[in-house]
């Protein structure tokens, strides 16, 4: 996986129910808008809000509509639950799984290694490792990732921490390895493709693909001063819809430019009049800057 893929939300009816229509047209909106790849079923998807069954339909339906590859997440707490969820993902044409680091109990770097080895022995898609400490309370250390990154099924990770010193460590440790690095923080998009990144799952990319494929358009054509410069001006767009309002901060945004987003499922609540109105003016100006490209 390269350049730009959004971690797709999941559109939901008022009554909480997966909108099915509304994720095929949220598929065609971001594509049309520049991405690269789609990742539905990740942490913007809210798919710990969802059953097994559910995420299995979202991934059906986005690999149906899509024309561009499909990174799906399949990761759970426990491996069984894990390689039946990527089964399924294989199943229904998936490109590959995105396996988030097993949480609720603690496990020690040796478990976790042997977790992800086991996956991927199983696996029937390629393995990309996910590490999103924010939500999890584990981070992947780099030394692990590098002896992970020689297994013939895993091809990458997407790194949450929002941490360039431990994107930079990790991207030396498999610097000898065919082996996709993906930034999962819209704020150091610039920085970590100045460091050597394949691209990034971004939430930004739900709300702004345009702008988004535009810093990676601009680092590969060699002005990396252009695409820091641009993912500047980003910043607070991204912290709004991420550390500041979650999810239903990034489906208000999203609302706000057009993009059918559907509703978010509780125990999320819409976010208030005020949230609303300061996400419309950031998107405002997202406008005004994407009218430029």
């Amino acid at each position: 996986m390269h350049g730009i893929g959004p971690p797709l939300v999941t559109p939901f009816t008022e009554d909480g129910d997966v909108d099915d229509a509304a994720l095929r047209d949220l598929v065609g909106w971001v594509e049309a808008r520049g991405v690269d790849f789609l990742v539905p079923c990740g942490s913007n998807s809210e798919a710990e809000l969802m059953t097994a069954d559910e995420r299995a339909r979202v991934v059906e339906t986005v690999v149906d509509e899509a024309s561009v590859p499909v990174l799906a997440g399949t990761g759970h707490p426990g491996r069984r639950e894990t390689l039946q969820q990527t089964e399924r993902a294989a199943d229904a044409g998936a490109d590959a799984a995105l396996v988030i680091t097993p949480f609720y109990y603690h496990h020690t770097h040796d478990a976790l290694e042997a977790y992800y080895e086991s996956v991927a022995d199983e696996s029937p898609l390629p393995v990309y490792l996910y590490s999103v400490p924010a939500y999890t309370d584990v981070a992947l250390d780099p030394e692990l990732v590098g002896r992970l990154s020689t297994h013939g099924n895993v091809h990458g990770m997407k790194d949450s921490s929002g941490s360039i010193d431990a994107f930079v460590r990790s991207k030396r440790a498999t610097a000898e390895e065919d082996f996709d690095l993906l930034v999962g923080s819209g704020g150091v998009l610039a920085p970590a493709l100045d460091a050597g990144g394949a691209g990034g799952v971004l939430a930004l990319a739900n709300v702004a693909p345009e702008a988004a494929a535009e810093v990676f358009r601009l680092h590969r054509a060699g002005d990396d001063d252009a695409a820091r410069a641009l993912n500047a001006e980003l910043v607070e767009l991204n912290r709004a819809v991420t550390a500041e309002y979650s999810v239903p901060g990034l489906k208000a945004a999203m609302r706000a430019r057009g993009a059918p987003a559907g509703h978010v499922r509780s125990p999320h609540q819409p976010v208030g009049a005020e949230t609303r109105e300061e996400l419309e003016s950031l998107v405002d100006r997202l406008e005004t800057l994407v009218s430029g490209f």
